[in-house]
């Protein structure tokens, strides 16, 4: 791992494809899946003298240790990563976006840039669904909840839309 001691949690990149708090706990999880392999791979090697195959490295994995010219060579920092993405998956910044329909996976991806270069570099999502929402997205952040829904937009102009619709229909 290169610089991987000076690096902490916070000095982080995350890649584009890391949307989600979802992505960011699978990326742990790979991380010591493979911290694993790659340990009782070096145990292999000393007491057999065979040269094990190399473990594969998930897409995500692999463009996370390269944004941040991360190695995975020594097992004392793989360790010390481990220990700083859990941090990271504690900490990051998380907006929670409600959608009256299913998000597809691009538009998650250009709201979490989004929201990294407007609002921190190392914010996630969680997405739920609410049909009742009609349309848009309800966002909550730690400290403020915004409701872009129809819903909400509609909400004190039920006279003016029957007047309007009264209008359309030749009543008014």
């Amino acid at each position: 791992m290169t610089d991987s001691k000076q690096k902490t949690y916070a000095d982080f990149v995350l890649p584009a494809s890391l949307v989600t708090r979802l992505d960011l706990s699978r990326l742990l999880i790979d991380l010591e899946r493979l911290d694993n392999e790659l340990t009782t791979s070096t145990v292999r090697e000393k007491v057999d003298s065979s040269r094990a195959a190399q473990p594969v490295i998930p897409e995500q994995l692999e463009e996370f240790l390269r944004l941040n010219n991360l190695d995975l060579d020594d097992t004392n920092e793989r360790s010390y990563l481990i220990r700083q993405l859990r941090i990271l998956k504690d900490k990051a910044p998380v907006v929670h976006m409600t959608f009256a329909s299913t998000a597809d996976r691009e538009s998650l991806i250009k709201l979490a840039d989004w929201l990294r270069q407007s609002a921190h570099p190392q914010t996630v999502l969680t997405v739920g669904l609410q049909p009742s929402l009609v349309a848009g997205v309800s966002v909550r952040t730690p400290n403020r909840v915004h409701d872009f829904s129809l819903r909400r937009a509609l909400v004190g102009q039920h006279d003016k839309l029957v007047k309007q619709l009264e209008a359309l229909g030749g009543k008014g």
